[in-house]
């Protein structure tokens, strides 16, 4: 399951107006999504599922919900915790014995740490960034209520679950650390490091790499 935001301008990826102009901080995050979009196509055998957040008013995933093999919700909570714990018990509820959540903040984020997280036996998952989140989360046939408490948008989210994890002393499989792009400085970060992708040979998200190509940062 892909979680992600309804991409309006202006409302998206906003602290990287430092150094984009509106139009073209839209067009990364659209670019963002298609790419992790294009992750969820690659896993076989899963229901595939995209959360939005807040609406679906953009039209820009209208195209995917005439597709039978992926459906899109909308979340619902007042914060990250809130959405994340009912789309969880949602999924339980609806017979699921496994569910894995990605961001849409990391375009590079290998296949191999999302087929892990599927692979996993523990209770839950996760996928620590290099800004104090997680990049993934996965829960493995029950609900284990790590959602509260957290100071959402911090660098003190991952700390604090895994705080959580360890007072309702739950089987924790910790994935390798990635990155999320959120401020200038990793946004400069993906475009060396998609860059030096590209050159190495490795599989890239083409979308995003498409579009890096035109800025200068």
């Amino acid at each position: 399951m892909l979680f992600a935001r309804d991409p309006i301008a202006g409302k998206v990826k906003t602290r990287l107006r430092q150094i984009l102009d509106e139009e073209t901080t839209l067009r990364l995050y659209t670019s963002f999504l298609k790419d992790s979009i294009d992750k969820l196509f690659q896993l076989q055998d899963i229901r595939r599922l995209i959360g939005v957040t807040p609406s679906l008013s953009s039209g820009f995933f209208d195209p995917w919900n005439e597709d039978p093999g992926i459906e899109i919700f909308i979340q619902q909570g007042e914060d990250l915790g809130e959405r994340l714990r009912d789309t969880f018990a949602q999924q339980f509820s609806a017979g699921c014995g496994k569910v894995v959540i990605i961001g849409s903040d990391s375009p590079t984020l290998p296949m191999e740490y999302i087929e892990r997280a599927f692979a996993s036996e523990k209770e839950i998952v996760l996928g620590p960034c290099t800004d104090g989140g997680y990049y993934l989360i996965g829960l493995n046939r029950k609900l284990v209520d790590v959602f509260s408490g957290i100071s959402w948008g911090t660098d003190q989210v991952l700390e604090q679950t895994l705080a959580r994890i360890r007072e309702q002393s739950a089987q924790l499989e910790l994935l390798p650390v990635w990155y999320d792009v959120d401020l200038p400085e990793d946004l400069r970060f993906l475009k060396v490091h998609s860059d030096l992708m590209v050159q190495s040979g490795m599989q890239v998200p083409g979308a995003t790499v498409h579009l890096l190509a035109e800025l200068k940062l």
